[in-house]
């Protein structure tokens, strides 16, 4: 089995959900994990409790002149989704395996994997003596549920940094490597309809009385994008895309092939052709969760509570704040006379923009092409990093780039990455730290 295996395994094994409580343990012990790393690696870090959050900050001085070098801040997360459903894992998601050309394991590529690489590149390079840049690692517990933590540190931190690169993105297709340059935000809600004090017998009061599983799905429908488009009030904000991107995106895989490959239907008759447009550059209302009375079993009654889990992505240029009170202003417009709704916003990200024409973007390009053989396509993602934002905010271009494939399963049972992808990403953020060597 390859050094770097056994080496990844160790961390890929730490089941370090955030999501859940229990696995608060696992989430230190990972951040311990990655704070070692950096010391054997012949840097410094700590594990920071930031308010209750764990942070692993730390550094790898460049080998020469480290006073005068470029600083690289690199970003990554320790943290991972929750792996059930877990009767559908072919293999156990916190014990890593191999199978064909694919690592299997929860966190493989998003983002212990990615994270890793960063960390084995700046090794590689600062073990040869020749690093020429102060490579930063700014990594956090808390990405899948908020990531508030890193974005206030930032916030807080006074040195600044000359570039940063996170690996927490994807490859367009096999070796057809990408740099997202703009993020979509995001707003988390949790829903609880009330319409009644107890569940009722379906037949005594059916049609009479108002069930909170209609009241709820009533509601929800009435924000519900058609054809792929929210309420004007929904779309406030928007940054467009420039001709440009759209004449890019259309060189992209089609969408009718990047549903099919996850085995996704359309949503509308126009949703394969808009694809890019609408997971790029639109704000989306999902619902992630509903519940109500007895889904499972054969049971008749008449449910008086509702609860569902909603999300918002927000398109480059949308504030959440204005769009969470759009929302919830909707929402109770939508709600049906009689039924009780009450909101909890549980999270919020901002989206984020990267100017294209950044030198660190120019010459991260030329370090991909370099050791890929493919000069990097520039696009958005329909995803959220909170930190993206932060630094912008900073005047800190990222290069936001990564290996997992549109397969990768990220999120879902049987997370993979190709296991060749793990050397050559390694040997791709040498190749990235050398590069950014030439910023000053």
């Amino acid at each position: 089995m390859s050094d770097w295996f056994e080496e990844l395994a160790g961390l890929l094994r730490i089941p370090s959900v955030s999501a859940d409580p229990a696995h608060a343990q696992d989430v230190t012990r990972a951040g311990e994990w990655v704070r070692d790393f950096i010391r054997g690696a012949g840097g410094s870090a700590e594990l920071v409790d930031w308010h209750g959050q764990p942070l692993v900050i730390g550094e790898i001085a460049a080998s020469t002149n480290h006073h005068q070098a470029p600083t690289v801040l690199c970003y990554g997360h320790f943290d991972v989704q929750p792996p059930d459903p877990l009767a559908l894992w072919e293999s156990e998601p916190f014990e890593p395996e191999i199978r064909g050309e694919r690592i299997y394991a929860r966190g493989v590529a998003d983002d212990k994997g990615q994270l890793y690489t960063l960390l084995a590149g700046a090794r590689a390079l600062a073990r040869a003596g020749t690093l020429p840049v102060n490579v930063r690692f700014a990594c956090d517990g808390e990405e899948e549920t908020g990531g508030h933590s890193i974005v206030e540190f930032l916030e807080a931190d006074e040195r600044g940094a000359d570039a940063a690169v996170i690996f927490d993105s994807g490859m367009i297709s096999e070796d057809r490597p990408a740099f997202s340059i703009a993020t979509r935000g995001l707003v988390y809600f949790h829903l609880e309809c009330s319409t009644g004090r107890v569940d009722l017998h379906s037949g005594s009061y059916g049609g009479a009385a108002l069930n909170a599983a209609h009241a709820l799905i009533r509601t929800l429908d009435a924000l519900i994008a058609t054809d792929g488009r929210l309420a004007a009030p929904l779309r406030e904000g928007i940054e467009p895309p420039t001709p440009q991107e759209l004449e890019d995106w259309a060189a992209l895989p089609g969408g009718a092939a990047e549903l099919s490959d996850q085995g996704a239907r359309p949503a509308d008759s126009r949703a394969t052709e808009e694809f890019y447009l609408r997971t790029f550059a639109e704000p989306t209302l999902e619902v992630n969760g509903i519940e109500s009375g007895s889904p499972q079993l054969e049971k008749t009654v008449l449910p008086v509570h509702a609860s569902a889990n909603v999300s918002l992505r927000l398109a480059p240029g949308q504030d959440p704040d204005t769009i969470a009170q759009v929302f919830q202003r909707l929402l109770a417009a939508a709600t049906p006379d009689g039924a009780e709704l009450a909101v909890a916003r549980r999270s919020s990200a901002r989206p984020g923009i990267v100017a294209p024409d950044a030198p660190a973007i120019r010459l991260g390009q030329d370090a991909f092409e370099r050791a890929l053989g493919v000069r990097p396509a520039l696009i958005r993602t329909g995803g959220t990093l909170p930190i993206v934002a932060a630094l912008a905010d900073r005047g800190i271009p990222a290069i936001i780039s990564g290996f997992s494939l549109p397969d990768s399963n990220i999120h879902a049972p049987n997370e993979n990455m190709l296991a060749r992808y793990i050397p050559l990403a390694t040997d791709t953020a040498a190749a990235l730290f050398t590069a950014l060597g030439e910023l000053h």
